[in-house]
């Protein structure tokens, strides 16, 4: 970052100060380059501009947050964690339902580091037509690529083929979600902050204060939705059931869930479920959600299994996690994570960044047991307000950590190797969490699908720890720490990959 960036007569203060302006090189926008800045690997430069070359000394004020890069690596490295090891340990799986478990948090994390680079990437905006084009182009591109990793196209581990119905796509996924809560925060910073100087509190939220209603109105209108929105009784298609509520049509399986209600919670009846079903189609949203491993649904509770003895005929229903408004609700988490950037761009003081940072996690968290005591439990599936204000809450404590370790007492060696994952997280998110690369391995096999270099790796291992959950757990570690050294490779190359 500059040292001094002046922005219609303001002055801010830097991440790392220095004595000495930088220089700055120009770049093409789309190419495979080094990121030496505060730039995240999801998201655009501001107005077309292009990063800085790499700094040629420490006391370059180009200089990356090195925080914020150990921050979005760990978040990548749970991600794999939880979905390769979830199963094993159903524990650190997400909750069937109600409640927030280990792998609860990773979406959250993710959509807490997008608002905080918007903020470092965004400080600065001389042309907002230029900066929004770019935004948009961002936002479709995300969009796409989310479409294309968890539409179905491709099917993943242990299964060697592609392809996907286009009347059953998936439209929504995670990177579908953060590049609508991307495209939120980012056009209410280049057109909803206010050009005064910051001199005092009263100032900055006279600066920022349309953000936070834009933040406080999102969140009005979720809660209303979900509260008042009636929710009809509703039919899908079953490919078999143990419910006595079914009836045949064509020779199709049409399952029926009662609901007439409002203000319902639970899996079948809720808002969330009913908007995605009428604007995006039951046939459109992910068929293997997680309240199938609730009591209700599955006889190995908290884990998948078989449909106990008269289980209701919603157990065979879909119901996207992602869906549109629980998307809308997630946006949110963004503009927390706005906020955290605004106090890195406005106080240069480490003890006065972890002081505010610290009130307003506080803040959230407190708010969320409120919300939660008032009859609104945590959800992620849902993403309600008491698990948003929750996981926002719980984003900032874990970023203050980080920073304190590795900006402010420097010890960065510590977190090295999530630093290196964190500089190409976009990279490791396509390969690793979406499976594209284990897939990929596993195609070349010996004489059998099930003879291949994956496989037979998480098997030794097994064999080694003498237990199937153990050795699984350490594959998936060494799985975490083979991309961390990947991400590594790359970054000695100088290579950074975004869209």
């Amino acid at each position: 970052m500059d040292s001094v960036v002046p922005v219609n007569g303001e002055e801010r203060a830097p991440l790392l100060p220095s004595p000495s302006p930088p220089s700055a090189a120009v770049a093409e926008d789309d190419q495979i380059r080094p990121w030496p800045s505060d730039h995240d690997p999801f998201l655009p430069l501001p107005g077309g501009a292009a990063p800085p070359e790499p700094p040629a000394a420490p006391s370059d004020p180009k200089q990356r947050l090195a925080s914020l890069d150990v921050f979005r690596g760990l978040t990548v490295a749970l991600m794999i964690l939880v979905d390769d090891a979830g199963g094993a340990f159903p524990s650190i799986n997400h909750a069937p339902w109600f409640g927030a478990t280990l792998a609860d948090f990773v979406m959250p994390f993710f959509l807490f580091s997008v608002g905080v680079s918007v903020a470092l990437v965004f400080k600065k905006t001389p042309n907002k037509m230029s900066a929004t084009k770019k935004v948009i182009l961002r936002t479709i591109n995300l969009f796409l690529l989310g479409l294309v990793l968890q539409g179905g196209y491709f099917h993943g581990r242990n299964h060697l083929t592609y392809g996907v119905d286009i009347d059953r796509i998936r439209w929504l996924g995670i990177l579908q979600r953060i590049s609508i809560g991307y495209f939120l925060a980012a056009l209410s910073e280049v057109w909803l902050v206010s050009s005064i100087l910051v001199d005092s509190p009263m100032s900055y939220v006279k600066k920022y204060y349309m953000e936070w209603i834009i933040a406080i109105l999102i969140s009005a209108t979720y809660v209303c939705l979900l509260l008042v929105l009636y929710v009809p009784n509703w039919q899908f298609e079953a490919p078999g059931s143990n419910s006595t509520l079914s009836s045949s049509y064509y020779g199709t399986k049409i399952e029926t869930v009662q609901c007439g209600v409002r203000g319902s919670l639970s899996p079948p009846c809720n808002a969330v479920g009913s908007i995605d079903r009428l604007l995006l189609g039951q046939q459109h949203l992910y068929h293997n959600p997680v309240y199938k491993r609730t009591k209700e649904c599955s006889a190995n509770s908290p884990d998948y299994g078989p449909l106990p003895p008269n289980s209701p005929a919603w157990c065979l229903a879909p119901f996207d996690p992602e869906g549109l408004l629980s998307s809308l609700m997630a946006a949110v988490t963004c503009f927390a994570g706005l906020h955290f950037g605004h106090l890195i761009v406005h106080f240069k003081s480490h003890a006065q960044r972890i002081l505010l940072w610290s009130i307003t996690s506080l803040i959230l968290v407190l708010c969320a047991f409120v919300v939660q005591l008032s009859g609104m439990p945590f959800s992620k599936p849902l993403y309600t307000l008491s698990y948003m204000f929750l996981t926002a809450g719980a984003s900032g404590f874990l970023f203050i950590l980080i920073y304190y370790i590795v900006d402010v007492n420097q010890l960065k060696m510590t977190f090295i190797l999530f630093q290196w994952m964190g500089m190409n997280a976009l990279i490791v998110y396509i390969l690793a969490a979406s499976e594209l690369f284990p897939a990929f391995i596993q195609g070349f096999y010996w004489r059998s699908p099930q003879n291949n270099l994956v496989n037979a790796t998480e098997s030794i291992l097994q064999t080694i720890f003498h237990s199937k959950r153990w050795g699984t757990l350490a594959f998936v570690l060494l799985e975490i720490l083979f991309w961390c050294l990947a991400a590594g490779f790359l970054h000695m190359k100088g290579i950074y990959i975004k869209l």
